[in-house]
């Protein structure tokens, strides 16, 4: 289960494999005007499931013009059979809830910002976005398009005095509006993937409205 979880957790992660199995030997061109995202978003989750060893990219087959053949990804056979019950996602919701009543609000909101922050930071790590001359505002911007390819259909929004993103979707569900200190989930990958990205030191602050805690909006600014 700890495996599936890390594996199929992400909703866009699961959706791209999903795809393959409904469709195999798409490239990666082709998913990402599927589902909207950026060709490097698509590589990432297609590297994700390849290390987990539930899908396999196919060797190109030569071009007879011009340009480099690109390669093709399906589902390996074993993994066809893999199951995304909502049974079991309910279970895990019931088990994260009762934890965080378990660990009341103030160390709930702690372990999830701890957790958002390593989260965010272990995405930049395997993006390849480390760059000590990235400012905020543009890493925010590419922010944005990484939580867009975890569910939490995001965009960048830039003012004088800060660059935010903002959420439409949020992928904790209902289990965030029982429980709004999961939002400090997003301040912590907005936190780590700055300093991955090179774009901030830890100490950068980082401010979190959310529709859960009754703000207008589910908004994270630096």
């Amino acid at each position: 289960m700890a495996a599936l979880s890390s594996s199929f957790g992400d909703p866009t992660r699961r959706e791209i494999f999903l795809s393959l199995r409904a469709n195999p030997l798409q490239t990666v061109a082709q998913l990402a005007e599927t589902f909207g995202l950026h060709p490097n978003v698509v590589r990432h989750h297609l590297d994700r499931l390849i290390a987990a060893g539930h899908i396999v990219a196919e060797a190109p087959e030569k071009a007879a013009g011009a340009g480099r053949p690109a390669k093709r990804y399906r589902c390996k056979e074993e993994a066809s059979t893999i199951d995304f019950g909502s049974q079991r996602d309910a279970l895990l919701v019931r088990l994260l809830e009762r934890s965080l009543e378990i660990l009341g609000p103030d160390q709930a909101e702690a372990m999830a910002t701890e957790v958002g922050i390593a989260y965010g930071q272990e995405l930049a790590g395997e993006m390849g976005n480390q760059d000590s001359n990235r400012s905020v505002r543009t890493a925010m911007t590419a922010i944005a398009e990484v939580l867009t390819a975890h569910g939490f259909a995001a965009r960048a929004e830039v003012s004088e005095q800060s660059t935010s993103v903002v959420s439409e979707n949020c992928p904790f569900g209902q289990a965030a509006a029982h429980h709004p200190v999961l939002c400090a989930v997003d301040r912590g990958m907005v936190q780590g993937l700055l300093v991955g990205m090179g774009a901030a030191l830890g100490s950068t602050h980082v401010e979190l409205s959310s529709r859960a805690r009754g703000d207008e909006a589910c908004r994270t600014s630096a």
